[in-house]
């Protein structure tokens, strides 16, 4: 029997894979508002089967986007275009899920196909950024207002608000994002917390807001809703967040209601940082991108702690996702580039692992047809 297409129970939910399309940011939303994009887009790997099929990046606030045309849950007209899209989600036997995000320091810039760059202060569009610290994220990046602890406070029952909704929009399933140098994780890493408050300093300081949010969040979901948190497992600078810091982070978060861990990497300053050699030192983009890359950050944490972990990170054929798997080196294996160019990975994955040898898991839209074609030419997986 295939791992990668057991079911898994977390809380209340049952996910009938572990298959996991991460949130992919599609810089397509009008104010915040999904698009007849985003339902196109979701809905796709809905029909592949993915077991649990993540929204982008979702901003709890307007100034917590990446650009302008990032997706927001900060109103009901945004929770309202959402709902078909759970909707199709839900009746193709998946799972909805959310990623709940703020950009922090990072917002405020073009979409990586406009350059991705920070909008300048004339532009009509731009709006000021926020992080722990008055620390840009790096050359021609705005300094960011440094935020007080009320406003911090203040935050925490913003991402209660936005969770709130992502209930009531259908979600399933809830994911902070503390990952790739956005607001939660510039709170975690020394690189840009240089607070001296209740909220920086040592390391128990610097996870204050992340935990009080998760522990807030999980307060306003319920027991029943599963709640995944991602991090940036490394930050790959010296004197930056180390596994052993996210091992003890993954700890802590098991005792303020997160279910799950998703390990990332870098993003701290600038452009995300794609691992270390076995020395400590960076590794090129074009050395460092390999399979798995990162997939021993999740193993550890599903050794090392209570959690359950997701491995993502050029993850590409089905054997190499069936055997992070059945090895429990993660309970979750997700998918980004690899489920964009084929949307129906899972199906074709199933098919290769003998976990669907009669199509039963396709869409019954597509199985009368799909069966027949096999009839006559083999089908490739």
């Amino acid at each position: 029997m295939s791992a990668l297409f057991t079911p898994v129970t977390v809380r209340g939910v049952t996910f009938p894979n572990r298959v996991v399309v991460s949130p992919l940011c599609m810089y397509s939303a009008r104010q915040g508002v999904a698009q007849p994009w985003h339902f196109a887009h979701l809905s796709t790997f809905a029909r592949g089967k993915a077991g649990l099929v993540f929204a982008e990046a979702t901003a709890v606030e307007a100034i917590g986007r990446i650009t302008p045309a990032c997706l927001g849950i900060w109103n009901d007209e945004q929770v309202e275009a959402l709902k078909p899209i759970t909707a199709f989600i839900d009746e193709m036997g998946c799972v909805p899920g959310i990623q709940l995000a703020h950009a922090g320091r990072k917002a405020s810039t073009s979409p990586p196909f406009l350059g991705g760059k920070p909008l300048t202060a004339d532009d009509p569009d731009a709006w000021p950024v926020v992080g722990p610290s008055a620390l840009a994220v790096g050359e021609d990046f705005p300094t960011p207002h440094e935020l007080s602890v009320d406003e911090i406070r203040a935050l925490t029952e913003t991402f209660v608000a936005a969770a709130k909704r992502s209930i009531n929009a259908g979600f399933k399933a809830i994911e902070l994002h503390g990952a790739h140098g956005y607001l939660l994780h510039s709170f975690l890493s020394p690189i840009s917390n240089q607070r001296s408050d209740e909220y920086g300093g040592n390391i128990e300081a610097r996870m204050r807001f992340p935990l009080e949010v998760s522990r807030a969040v999980r307060a306003a979901v319920g027991e029943d809703l599963p709640l995944f948190f991602r991090i940036s497992a490394v930050d790959g600078i010296e004197g930056g967040w180390t596994m052993d810091d996210s091992v003890t982070l993954a700890n802590a978060l098991a005792e303020n209601g997160i279910d799950v861990v998703d390990c990332s990497s870098g993003g701290v300053s600038g452009a995300p940082r794609f691992r270390l050699d076995d020395a400590g030192n960076p590794l090129t983009k074009s050395s460092a991108r390999k399979p798995g890359f990162q997939v021993p950050y999740a193993e550890r944490i599903s050794k090392e702690t209570k959690l359950k972990s997701m491995a993502v990170g050029v993850i590409i054929d089905p054997q190499q996702a069936e055997e992070i798997a059945s090895s429990g080196q993660a309970d979750f294996v997700a998918l980004g580039r690899e489920i964009m160019h084929n949307p129906f990975w899972p199906l074709h994955a199933a098919r290769t692992l003998n976990a669907d040898t009669e199509f039963d898991l396709w869409p019954k839209q597509y199985k009368w047809a799909v069966d027949r074609r096999a009839q006559i030419a083999p089908l490739s997986n």
